[in-house]
């Protein structure tokens, strides 16, 4: 249907700003309501059909575009990091922000960020409560081991967080009171946390089996440094692989170089880390795992390339050897290995990327 009117919303947990604007008879109108999905579609609804509408993507999250899409409502979703603002404009107000994602949406420079539906999104939520607890998790040790250490106390073996090691810390004591009380309410709280991570993973591992991921999460696995915690967060995050190529993966994931060229004159920076954090976080985890010594799959790799398609398997043993043998090439540069490692992610990104989209892919074929 044909366009007329594209309406900015600033949306917010109290109330959404709107304004809309028809390009063609000039007409410009701004409401605001509260933040109740019904009232802003009755709200669009004025404008009659022929709407798009747009809001910035933030930490309402989707449920908004979900209910507007259902009620027959062309809503995107705009990214945040790749919206424009004039370099002078100091200025920022609801008002200002919902004008602004209208006359962008008008000229068609809005950068759209995929809706996840319900079931993904939840899926989403159980892979990051696993990261944001295995992140409390490794501070509560860092607290423990550094009540220790201020007082001169040191492990005498190099394996900590085994059984032996928990032995050990409960043997510790203090004389003063309430030290006895800050070591033993950390070591509580550390101890709570690794039951909290086992209870979440053992959720994890049942929810992969059964999600719609699970033939990307076992194809993900065959891969070095990837096991089922890592597998499912990236299946969960990326979501649908097909939307990328082999190299436009790593731009995505923001594992690309930064560059600032003018001219005849070049220079690459660091890295963008633009797109999902989590899921690049994931990858620079895993690259490290293929720097060690590989020369056959170990008894774990075995078992999953079993449980996958021979084109699956032979894919997966090609991508383990190829990114060992260029961490050995690198290696024998000399290169910076926090470097070498950023560069074996944005490799290992297109290898996950030509393992789960072909399976998505034909998916996709067999539901048309």
């Amino acid at each position: 249907m044909f366009e007329l009117t594209f309406i900015g919303l600033d949306v917010h947990a109290v109330n959404v700003v709107g304004h809309a604007l028809n390009p063609a008879t000039g007409e410009i109108s701004a409401h605001t309501m509260a933040a109740d999905p019904a009232m802003v579609l009755e709200w669009i609804r004025r404008f009659g059909p022929g709407v798009k509408v747009v809001y910035e993507s933030g930490p309402t999250g989707f449920v908004l575009a979900r209910y507007l899409q259902a009620a027959g409502i062309n809503c995107v979703v705009a990214a945040s990091s790749k919206l424009l603002r004039a370099p002078g404009d100091r200025i920022k107000t609801d008002r200002r922000d919902a004008r602004v994602l209208a006359e962008m949406l008008a000229v068609g420079s809005v950068t759209e960020v995929r809706i996840p539906d319900v079931e993904e999104e939840a899926l989403r939520d159980l892979s990051r409560l696993r990261s944001g607890t295995a992140t409390d998790l490794a501070h509560a040790r860092q607290h423990v081991n550094a009540v220790l250490l201020r007082h001169g106390i040191r492990y005498p073996k190099d394996t900590r967080w085994t059984k032996e090691h928990s032995l050990w810390l409960h043997r510790q004591h203090f004389g003063e009171p309430a030290l006895q009380f800050t070591y033993q309410a950390d070591l509580e709280q550390a101890e709570l946390l690794a039951g909290h991570v086992a209870r979440i993973d053992k959720q994890v591992a049942a929810t992969a089996v059964a999600c719609r991921y699970s033939p990307v999460i076992e194809a993900l696995m065959c891969l070095r440094g990837i096991q089922m915690t890592t597998a499912f967060g990236l299946a969960v995050e990326i979501g649908d692989w097909t939307r990328f190529t082999g190299s436009s993966i790593g731009s995505y994931l923001g594992l690309v170089p930064s560059e600032n060229s003018s001219g005849q004159s070049r220079h690459q920076g660091p890295i963008t880390k633009a797109g999902n954090t989590y899921a690049r976080k994931l990858l620079i985890e895993s690259a490290w795992q293929h720097r060690r010594p590989y020369a056959r799959p170990g008894e774990r790799l075995l078992r999953q390339l079993d449980l996958v398609a021979p084109a699956t398997r032979i894919r997966a043993l090609e991508a383990n050897h190829r990114l060992h043998h260029k961490w050995e090439h690198f290696d024998d540069r000399h290169k910076m290995s926090v470097k070498a490692n950023t560069a074996i992610a944005r490799e290992l990104a297109g290898w996950c990327w030509s393992l789960a989209a072909p399976l998505q892919q034909g998916e996709h074929m067999s539901a048309a």
